[in-house]
């Protein structure tokens, strides 16, 4: 396995994470933009076929396709205990990143929310990012604290 910072191909960040797996596969992150791809999200490929099916509209409206055909779509990201970070938006003209952090349930919660476990989104306290700063909305939930970077 192969991990190293490139020019991300969809935004032009010196961000963009790429990890080659093996047997042909890689994935791209990119940390200026949000976005990510992977070896297998070609034109007419099973595999983008199927993640377009279950994506929301503003997540396929979104989708680029870049000069090696590669195509890239929003990541969403969720870690139970930090928080989520989702696309929001009417159209590819008015959308923004939403960063929202994760509190503990409280004894009340327990019982209003019998199914959660420890954390649940707490949306009053979510924040709005644009295009670029997906970084930033990474960090406003606290995913690089205890991290050794």
């Amino acid at each position: 396995m192969k991990d190293k910072l490139t020019t991300c191909d969809r935004c032009g960040s010196d961000a963009c994470y790429s990890s080659d797996i093996g047997a042909d596969y890689s994935i791209k992150m990119c940390y200026g933009c949000g976005f990510t791809t992977n070896s297998l999200m070609t034109e007419d490929s099973e595999f983008l076929n199927e993640q377009l099916e279950v994506l929301p509209e503003i997540y396929k409206d979104l989708v680029h396709k870049d000069k090696n055909g590669l195509h890239w779509m929003p990541s969403t990201i969720n870690v139970s205990d930090k928080g989520m970070i989702f696309i929001h938006g009417k159209s590819v003209n008015d959308w923004n990143w939403v960063s929202c952090p994760a509190k503990k349930i409280t004894e009340e919660d327990k019982e209003r929310f019998p199914n959660e476990t420890t954390y649940k989104m707490d949306m009053s306290n979510a924040k709005y990012f644009s295009e670029r700063d997906f970084i930033e909305a990474l960090d406003y939930i606290g995913v690089f604290e205890n991290q050794n970077l």
